[in-house]
C-alpha cells in the first residue's frame, strides 16, 4: 500500500476526531489533539488527574508524525505500518469506534437521494520470518455492487455527519451486510494471491533450517519431548500465514450513485 494511503488514513482519523490539522504536506502531519485524543494517545494520566483536581482546563499536546520514510529527520516521530503509534491508533479504533453510520452533509433545496456504501479499513497481517501489516480501505456500493479502493482518500473530500441533511433521503440497501463482507473478503483474497510470495518461501526455508539444527543437538531419546516443544515454537514463529482484521467500518450514505 502506498505511503499516501497511510497519510490519508491518518488525516481522516484525526479530522474525524475533531483534531485540527496544523500542518499537512503529504510527508509530515502536525495535529492539535483534543483532550479526549490526548488521553487516548499520549500517556500522561497523572497530568490530567492533576489539572482536573486543580480545576484547570489542561493543555492537550500537538502531535507531529512523518509518513514518508525518505523524510525522516530524527526529531519527529516516523509512523509506518507495524509502528507502535499506528498500532495504538488501530487499537483505539477497535476499542471505541469500530462501526459507525454516517451521512454526507448536503446543502439541498430539493429531494436528494443518499446511497449506502459499506466502507471498511482492513489490516492485512503477513507473519513469518518477518512481519508486515498493510491497511486497505475499500468500499462496496450496496445497491449496484460497485467496489472502490482508497475510500478514505475519497471520504477526505466529503463532509460527513451523524444526522441526515434536510431534503435528503436514504436508498435501502439491496446487498445484505453479510454478503457485502464476503464480496470484500473475496477481493482481498484475490489481491493477496496476485502478490509475490517469496517471503513465505524464505520463512519456510528458515523454519526447516532451524528444525534441522535443533535435531542435530537433540539426538538422545530422552530429549524427544523437549525437542518437540522447541520444534512447536519454531513452527509458530516461522510458519508463513496471512490474516485479516477489520480495523473499523460502517455504512456511509453518499450522494454518488456509482
Amino acid at each position: 500500500m502506498a505511503i499516501n494511503d497511510l497519510h490519508h488514513f491518518l488525516t481522516s482519523y484525526f479530522s474525524a476526531h475533531h483534531c485540527s490539522l496544523l500542518y499537512d504536506d503529504a510527508n509530515m502531519l502536525t495535529v492539535q489533539l483534543t483532550e479526549k485524543m490526548d488521553r487516548a494517545l499520549i500517556n500522561r494520566p497523572f497530568y490530567w488527574h492533576y489539572v482536573k483536581q486543580m480545576g484547570f482546563a489542561g493543555e492537550p499536546k500537538q502531535l507531529t508524525v512523518i509518513t514518508n520514510p525518505d523524510k525522516r529527520d530524527g526529531k519527529h516521530e516516523w509512523i509506518h505500518y507495524g509502528s507502535p503509534r499506528l498500532q495504538q491508533i488501530t487499537n483505539h479504533l477497535l476499542e471505541h469506534e469500530k462501526f459507525t453510520k454516517l451521512y454526507e452533509r448536503v446543502n439541498a433545496n430539493q429531494k436528494t437521494a443518499l446511497y449506502p456504501w459499506l466502507i471498511t479499513n482492513i489490516k492485512i497481517s503477513y507473519q513469518g520470518k518477518q512481519k508486515k501489516d498493510e491497511i486497505i480501505s475499500i468500499g462496496l456500493h450496496l445497491i449496484n455492487g460497485a467496489m472502490r479502493l482508497e475510500m478514505m482518500e475519497m471520504l477526505q473530500e466529503r463532509s460527513m455527519q451523524n444526522a441526515i441533511s434536510d431534503y435528503c433521503y436514504t436508498i435501502s440497501p439491496m446487498i445484505k451486510l453479510q454478503s457485502g463482507f464476503r464480496r470484500i473478503e473475496n477481493v482481498l483474497i484475490s489481491y493477496i494471491q496476485d502478490q509475490d510470495h517469496d517471503w513465505a518461501e524464505a520463512s519456510r526455508q528458515r523454519m526447516d533450517e532451524e528444525m534441522n539444527l535443533l535435531r542435530h543437538f537433540y539426538q538422545e531419546e530422552e530429549q524427544q519431548q523437549e525437542m518437540n516443544k522447541e520444534i512447536g515454537d519454531i513452527k509458530k514463529r516461522y510458519s508463513p500465514r496471512i490474516s485479516f482484521d477489520v480495523v473499523n467500518g460502517g455504512i456511509f450514505y453518499l450522494t454518488d450513485n456509482q
